[in-house]
């Protein structure tokens, strides 16, 4: 499989996850404006089941699918293809009913033995039971997909899934507002239910298209088909150690909730002042950094199945070429991400949120980014190469050191800023641990271009600094810190070239850039 191939895909995956954020990001602002704190309070507790279901049902299905199937299709084995697609599908379909069933039975539980101490979070919970059921058979068609490296029908269902399910929320939300917030916020909660529905629609209507020219190809396989059993228990064993690794992720959030305000408070700071400190890493910094790793998230989802491909058929320059490109292209975006979220903290606070208050720890997360990315994609040739408990077991370890951390760093000296260090430090051993796996692996990558592109972000950051200072004094604070920004974008790519840091060959390979190169 060429390199443009699985880069297209990620691109693609890129371009999706933006489009999702964007949607979300409106419904976010609309909903407050609706429903008020309280009715979003409402809709958000219970809302994180929903995810903490699926995080533990169907996180993982689309990987070992996508594993399986670009195994299968290096192998030239396409009648078994199918039938691991039919026997996860129907695995799925059974999971999502009992599990939707399940959360019907508890959902009175959680609420009358207090876990859930509002009572009126219970109509969201029931209105979210068949999203459920229709997410969970969602992974199986997107993970098909991925398996065949064709990313523009789970990226196509992806948006069109968001858009249904925001317009759902708030016409919902809207119409049933005046017989009281709790009904309101069932309303925007039901609206995952169509929008997993269209989604599945999507996708099965993609699956038609393509099955035709898979059916021809499959008529005359020569390989036995595996036993249904033999597929559950190797999908059930692929998707285990992914679903729980996606578990830790809320897990470490967790860790942050837990901790951080109580550190702060053990350390002299008044409630109000650890909760608004605690705001202002989870509420501002945080999201800054999940937004920036978009593209290395999508780009570890579309390198499992090409590294697998290779892996499959023993390419070891195939899964090298594959790994460094990837690796590349992951600092390539992270770290001047990392670079500039860090010097450029106090502009990206007064713009985005209108205080500069948020700036300390938006400047200490900064290199969360590049961690964070480093780790997404290691992780993803790890899978590729059958190595699917490592990462898991890398975040545990992550996990573990994050939370010794906490108290050691967050003190009165460095309060917050030392708990966007712990995170850093979470994300910086995983990644490590990650590539020590990849090297006793036989994987290994260009370190003086890695630390090339470094240098290319700290020129970009000087200058960056150097023009802002001339640009403050003649131009609006606003429009001085959106200057500065595409200013120091522009300063980076020009460097790219100049520091010979990609080359004309690489640039061929890229989706889109390649077009203008030749």
């Amino acid at each position: 499989m060429s390199k443009d191939k699985f880069l297209k895909g990620a691109m693609i995956l890129t371009l999706a996850g933006l489009m999702v954020k964007v949607i979300g990001s409106v419904n976010r602002i609309l909903l407050s404006r609706l429903l008020g704190g309280e009715g979003i309070g409402l809709y958000q507790i219970a809302y994180p089941i929903y995810l903490l279901i699926l995080a533990v049902s169907a996180a993982g299905i689309p990987t070992a699918i996508s594993i399986i199937v670009s195994e299968l299709l290096a192998k030239g084995d396409k009648g078994n293809i199918r039938k691991v697609f039919k026997v996860s599908l129907k695995l799925m379909a059974c999971v999502g009913l009992i599990l939707a069933v399940m959360l019907f039975m508890a959902a009175g539980w959680l609420v009358q033995s207090g876990i859930i101490k509002d009572g009126r979070a219970y109509y969201a919970i029931i209105a979210l039971i068949p999203a459920v059921f229709f997410a969970t058979i969602l992974a199986s068609f997107r993970g098909f997909f991925q398996g065949h490296q064709l990313m523009t029908p789970p990226a196509v269902s992806q948006i069109i899934e968001q858009f249904i399910r925001v317009v759902t929320m708030v016409v919902l939300a809207y119409l049933l507002l005046p017989y009281g917030l709790e009904y309101a916020a069932a309303g925007a909660a039901f609206g995952a239910v169509p929008g997993s529905l269209t989604g599945l629609i999507v996708l099965g209507y993609f699956y038609r298209k393509y099955n035709k020219n898979w059916s021809l190809d499959s008529v005359n396989t020569l390989q036995p088909l595996e036993s249904t059993g033999k597929i559950v228990k190797r999908l059930v064993l692929l998707a285990l150690p992914v679903s729980l690794a996606n578990i830790l992720v809320p897990v470490s959030n967790m860790v942050d909730m837990l901790l951080v305000p109580n550190r702060l408070i053990a350390n002299s700071f008044t409630v109000e002042q650890a909760t608004t400190l605690y705001g202002y890493l989870t509420g501002m910094a945080q999201p800054l950094v999940m937004m920036a790793t978009i593209p290395t998230l999508s780009l570890a989802a579309s390198l499992v199945p090409a590294i697998r491909e290779a892996y499959t058929v023993k390419d070891k320059i195939g899964i090298n070429n594959k790994a460094s490109m990837a690796m590349k292209l992951c600092c390539l975006i992270t770290i001047p991400a990392a670079v500039g979220m860090s010097a450029f903290a106090e502009q990206i606070s007064i713009l985005l949120y209108g205080t500069s208050k948020a700036a300390l720890a938006i400047m200490h997360s900064g290199p969360a980014i590049c961690l964070l990315g480093i780790q997404q994609v290691s992780a993803g040739m790890l899978q590729g190469l059958n190595e699917i408990n490592g990462p898991m077991k890398n975040m545990l370890v992550g996990i573990a050191v994050k939370i010794a951390a906490m108290f050691l760093l967050v003190t009165g000296t460095w309060h917050i800023a030392g708990a966007a260090w712990t995170t850093n430090i979470n994300y910086g051993i995983t990644a490590l641990l990650n590539i020590y796996l990849l090297k006793k692996a036989g994987i290994s990558f260009s370190y003086h271009e890695i630390c090339k592109i470094a240098c290319a972000s700290l020129l970009m950051a000087v200058a960056g600094k150097l023009f802002y200072g001339a640009l403050i004094n003649i131009l609006p604070g606003t429009m001085a810190n959106i200057t500065v920004l595409v200013l120091a974008g522009i300063i980076y790519v020009i460097l790219l070239p100049v520091l010979k840091i990609v080359s004309k060959a690489e640039l061929v390979h890229m989706p889109v850039v390649k077009k203008f190169v030749k």
